[in-house]
């Protein structure tokens, strides 16, 4: 009978259609498996495409392309262990399904199918995935393996439900391999735990939560795989945001299958934020093949937070900050965005742009010949510095970085400094309050891996001096909005919470002001859309899981919402409808 089991978990960062280069860092991690004398060792969901591939899945192309390359695996698992458990997708009796293959002595031993595919937030896997069945445990060296994927320990109460723990258990599984693809938020760590002890309490089996880490798009994957032992203990904790191969030696006693590991430090609050946008930019520059990147440093926080976040991820050899002054812009702005190029070691510039901006005021002179001045005008320093951004990411292929907050993208006040358009925003999901804390945090700290300096990089005068917008001829933002951590919480109710705005004046913010914000966030959709990608940090950011309609009359009109009434319907309305569809 065994009574020992090695498990070597892959945290491994693939890129979304890269199969070979994938493939090859699944032949390193099964190299170092057998090194270490395992029995098994695991990738995460769908590694073989990347996750998610959304509709690239789809093209028979691709799909044969993976198979092949799980094929390929499978003849060189010919020789010996460890065994090796991938995700793939795959194709069955016409059917494309989210699987697991297990490849042993030179064979697809086994094949499991995601039964429940998940349809919220960012995922769309009904779109393009079958569900499978609830299928029994693998055997692997004579351990039987259960393997649910992902959303198959995220329990639900639906009818459509497959309970596949359960299945598992209730079939002779001895231990449970998760691999995931679960993308990072706020507090993401507490809820995988919290779900995976569950299914421990209710299984009785020790559990292995395996998860992707990288940047794919706006989505940041930060891999903080972790196991359990069946007494619900923590057994071995892998670090988070960064590449992690690690083999785990499982011992067979009286009570089952037991575990003990590494425990890494794991990432929580603005420090898990912070290594997210700095992960998400680097994988977004490296994965799409940009040499490097540029952006508008004004000497407000924003472009200096970018900045530091743009430095930690690619060194500063690769980061490149231009100052475009115009008659608005305070000579303490220019000091302060000196200092930041000095502490950061960038390639630093300053472009002047009065005479362009002039210029396309004297071309529209006899268009708006008799027409008042207003924010038009004010507006083309924006566009004048965002043209003369992309004109140098034209001509050196650097890609320009866009340094718009999630507060300010909210409402529309995003536009100075090429702050909306551009190729990637790594704060595109942090409210104003929030980069303020970020900017703080990283004088005194930075992640594991950063490529900055550490110590004081973003000077303290950007940070406590009033944020300029230069939206209104050098009035503050806050000339026109409600102060900031008052804008932040009626933004984070009505965008991450979606609360009807009766429910926010009863919090205790003034009607007048949360109707203006609702207008203003309503009236910005078309604007948002127009803007550059950017890290997801938050339950609800603009893009993957925040679908609105640009055209769209409704309003709250901030009432108390009105009561069903339950009188006027029909008691056999929803029995016609079962009995209509069978």
């Amino acid at each position: 009978m065994t009574t020992e089991f090695k498990i070597t978990l892959a945290q491994l960062n693939p890129t979304v259609g890269d199969i070979a280069g994938n493939a090859a860092k699944a032949r390193h991690a099964r190299a170092e498996a057998r090194a270490a004398g395992a029995d098994l060792v695991v990738l995460p969901e769908l590694f073989i495409a990347g996750y998610p591939p959304e509709d690239l899945v789809l093209k028979p192309a691709f799909q044969a392309a993976c198979r092949a390359a799980i094929e390929e695996l499978a003849r060189e698992c010919s020789d010996g262990d460890p065994a090796m458990l991938i995700g793939t997708p795959w194709v069955d009796g016409g059917k494309l399904y989210n699987a697991c293959a297990l490849l042993v002595d030179g064979r697809i031993s086994a094949l499991r199918y995601k039964a429940n595919l998940p349809n919220y937030g960012v995922f769309d896997e009904k779109r393009v995935f079958a569900r499978g069945p609830a299928a029994g445990p693998v055997t692997v060296r004579g351990v039987r393996v259960g393997v649910p994927i992902c959303e198959d320990t995220w329990l639900e109460e639906s009818e459509e439900y497959e309970n596949v723990v359960e299945c598992l258990a209730e079939t002779g599984a001895e231990i449970l391999v998760v691999p995931n693809g679960s993308p990072y938020t706020r507090e993401k760590n507490d809820m995988r735990l919290s779900v995976s002890v569950a299914r421990v309490a209710e299984s009785g089996l020790p559990l292995i939560y395996l998860n992707q880490v990288g940047g794919q798009d706006e989505l940041v994957f930060d891999g903080a795989s972790f196991a359990l032992n069946a007494d619900r203990s923590l057994a071995a904790q892998l670090p988070a945001f960064v590449e992690n191969i690690t083999t785990l030696r499982w011992t067979k006693g009286s009570d089952g299958w037991r575990c003990s590991g590494p425990v890494a430090p794991v990432l929580e609050g603005d420090e898990g934020d912070y290594a997210a946008c700095v992960l998400g930019l680097r994988d977004y520059v490296g994965k799409n093949g940009f040499p490097g990147v540029l952006m508008g440093v004004s000497g407000g926080i924003d472009s200096a937070l970018c900045a530091a976040i743009a430095v930690d991820a690619l060194g500063a050899d690769r980061v490149r900050g231009v100052m475009l002054p115009f008659k608005y812009t305070a000579q303490e702005s220019l000091d302060d965005a000196a200092k930041l190029a000095k502490a950061l070691c960038i390639r630093y510039e300053i472009l002047p742009i009065a005479d362009a901006v002039n210029g396309f005021e004297a071309i529209l002179a006899e268009t708006f010949k008799g027409l008042p001045r207003d924010i038009t005008e004010e507006n083309l320093q924006a566009r004048t510095r965002g043209t003369l951004l992309m004109a140098i990411s034209n001509k050196t292929g650097a890609m320009v970085v866009t340094t718009g907050n999630k507060s300010e993208m909210s409402v529309g006040y995003a536009t100075l400094y090429g702050d909306m358009n551009g190729g990637f925003n790594p704060i595109k999901d942090i409210y104003k309050t929030e980069v303020f804390r970020l900017s703080r945090l990283r004088n005194v700290w930075k992640p594991e891996g950063a490529l900055g300096p550490s110590g004081e990089v973003i000077p303290e005068n950007i940070i406590v001096r009033p944020p300029t917008a230069e939206l209104r001829e050098n009035q503050t933002d806050q000339d026109s909005l409600p102060p900031y951590d008052m804008l932040d919480g009626i933004l984070e109710r009505l965008v991450e919470r979606e609360e009807p705005l009766a429910d926010i004046v009863a919090a205790g913010f003034a009607h007048d002001v949360v109707t203006r914000i609702d207008r203003l966030l309503n009236i910005a959709e078309y604007k948002r859309r127009q803007a550059a990608p950017g890290v997801k940090v938050t339950r609800k950011n603009f893009g993957r899981d925040r679908r609105y309609p640009i055209t769209n009359r409704f309003r709250d009109p901030g009432k108390p919402l009105p009561k069903a009434d339950d009188t006027l319907v029909s008691r056999a309305a929803k029995a016609s409808t079962d009995v209509f569809e069978g």
